[in-house]
């Protein structure tokens, strides 16, 4: 049975290696294991080790904790954050997609971009 915890942690690492644009194989060759063993991570059928936590957090660029964030509120798969949002968007792949174009586009177009965005929603 997968504990909550361990599907918290895979979740996290799904979307940090996502958002990097970083593929499992890419990922499990940079840690030295084979990609089935990231799949097992990141669905929480596997526990990941301090080490290989460690070695996954260097290899993303984030802190350790980053792995266990929002961990503490209890996110459920059916819980609503804040304004009507899955409390666990991150795990929305049409979100992650979403969130790496829209930091693609230059700083400029992204402002106008943003502002647009908060016209259409506030006109819904």
């Amino acid at each position: 049975m997968k504990h909550p915890v361990d599907v918290h942690v895979g979740k996290r690492i799904r979307h940090r290696r996502w958002l990097n644009g970083t593929t499992q194989q890419q990922l499990a060759e940079k840690v030295g294991i084979k990609f089935q063993q990231i799949q097992k991570y990141e669905t929480g059928m596997n526990r990941v080790s301090a080490s290989r936590l460690w070695e996954i957090s260097q290899t993303l660029g984030v802190p350790i904790s980053f792995f266990f964030e929002g961990l503490e509120e209890g996110e459920g798969e059916t819980a609503q954050a804040a304004g009507g949002l899955p409390a666990d968007i991150f795990s929305d792949r049409e979100a992650l997609e979403l969130l790496r174009s829209y930091y693609a586009i230059p700083e400029h177009q992204r402002r106008r971009l943003f502002e647009l965005a908060r016209v259409l929603s506030a006109a819904a």
